[in-house]
């Protein structure tokens, strides 16, 4: 109920952002043209919106960075095409994370762009409950580096009345994503506590989209693998501390606690409380923690006592055994001057990637973004550097594995291993 509510209520912020552009922008590539459809030698215009203040962005800067490396070896070219780049934040300094009416005037800024052909983004589920409807109005394809919310593509367990449908108020399909969804993520975090020897899982969720949808589908799924699950409570974000929460669950004889939500929403406080009332419990998450703001003391994360404890999933696995992974790494570190890019920096090279050879291979119809969604939707066999993928109906990936990361003696996430799910909702 408390996404409805508020999904209505960012409508209406919304209307009122119409006019409104983005905060912060960041321009590579391009130049002017006149020609934004589909005559030879234009400009087409491509953005991401990602959340560039705050916790998240350990995870999307480098995203970022990832996505400005695949257009520089493009050349700032999709076949014969200029490409205009442009970065925007959907974050606010004021809220230290994704903000509605930023994510609504971001995707306004987009939708009344003629040139604008494709678009990145949103790194929170919630925020793309906010721009998936403006930009299915203007036609405008979208592909997402990051959301796992089952509701934005199907009606699937997990998630809530009218979903996906109201999302697209055109009747077809705008949105696309290249992370695998959360009942194959709730699946996977089932696994990993089954085989860390949790008998009594509590469950904390931050009520957005992603939290409140990952925790219900635990609950769902959790028959598949054996796991018990003893409370799944909505948390307030804003609240000083979760002692009491803590004490709770402490009472419910709980031995292992799975955090469901992004790390600005209390995550690291919470995790620390649970920690002091029941110091052996093993801490789990899912992608929206799996990042050194939450991992790393140093860095306003977890204490070190818990790293032997901390356990987290993300779609990304190790990095150097992707197929395109060890030439990724090494031109990455380059550029940058990183060996160990957060996991996301290959899923933002592989979202600008998919964009740039879409549009490339349309040709003169690649300033068209009727023909890039068409051939977004007709993706079947990609081979990049994640592997081989493609995209059914509903928009969602064919791929079908997290990574397991531990965190390291220095505080940041180790890769662990891959966990392929055996059996999810459907």
């Amino acid at each position: 109920m408390r996404r409805i509510i508020a999904v209505a209520a960012v409508a209406a912020t919304a209307m009122l952002a119409a006019g409104c552009s983005s905060s912060s922008s960041n321009s590579a590539g391009g130049g002017s043209s006149s020609s934004g459809g589909s005559s030879s030698g234009g400009t087409v215009d491509i953005y991401s919106s990602l959340p560039l203040q705050g916790a998240s962005s350990a995870q999307t800067g480098p995203m970022v960075n990832g996505i400005k490396l695949a257009l520089s070896e493009a050349g700032n070219k999709a076949g014969q095409w200029t490409v205009n780049y442009q970065s925007l934040d959907d974050s606010t300094a004021a809220a230290g994370k994704w903000d509605p009416g930023q994510t609504a005037a971001n995707a306004r800024k987009v939708a009344s762009d003629p040139k604008a052909v494709y678009y990145i983004g949103e790194f929170n589920s919630g925020a793309s409950e906010v721009s998936i409807p403006i930009l299915n109005e203007a036609g405008i394809p979208q592909v997402s580096p990051a959301n796992t919310y089952v509701g934005l593509t199907t009606s699937l367990p997990g998630s809530a009345p009218g979903e996906p449908q109201k999302y697209y108020p055109t009747g077809s399909r705008t949105y696309l994503r290249i992370v695998p969804i959360d009942s194959i993520q709730g699946a996977a975090d089932l696994m990993a506590m089954k085989d860390a020897g949790c008998t009594k899982v509590a469950v904390a969720n931050d009520k957005e989209a992603y939290g409140a949808g990952l925790a219900t589908l635990l609950e769902l799924e959790k028959g598949f693998y054996g796991v018990s699950i003893v409370s799944n409570t909505g948390i307030d974000p804003t609240a000083p501390n979760f002692r009491s929460f803590a004490s709770t669950i402490k009472d419910q004889g709980a031995d292992c606690f799975f955090f469901a939500g992004i790390v600005s929403n209390g995550a690291v406080q919470i995790a620390k409380d649970v920690h002091s009332a029941i110091p052996t419990a093993k801490v789990f998450g899912g992608d929206g923690v799996c990042t050194d703001s939450f991992t790393n003391a140093t860095k306003g994360g977890i204490p070190a006592s818990l790293y032997p404890l901390t356990e987290c999933t993300v779609a990304t696995q190790d990095l150097a055994a992707y197929p395109g992974g060890k030439a990724f790494l090494a031109s990455y570190q380059a550029k940058y001057g990183v060996a160990n890019p957060d996991p996301y920096a290959i899923y933002g090279y592989e979202v600008m990637k998919l964009g740039l050879d879409t549009i490339k291979a349309l040709g003169a119809q690649g300033g068209s973004k009727s023909n890039v969604l068409k051939a977004l939707f007709s993706t079947t066999a990609r081979q990049s550097v994640l592997g081989t993928y493609g995209f059914n109906s509903n928009g969602d990936t064919t791929l079908k594995s997290y990574g397991l990361y531990k965190v390291g003696s220095n505080g940041e996430p180790v890769f662990y291993k891959t966990v392929t799910p055996t059996k999810t909702v459907s």
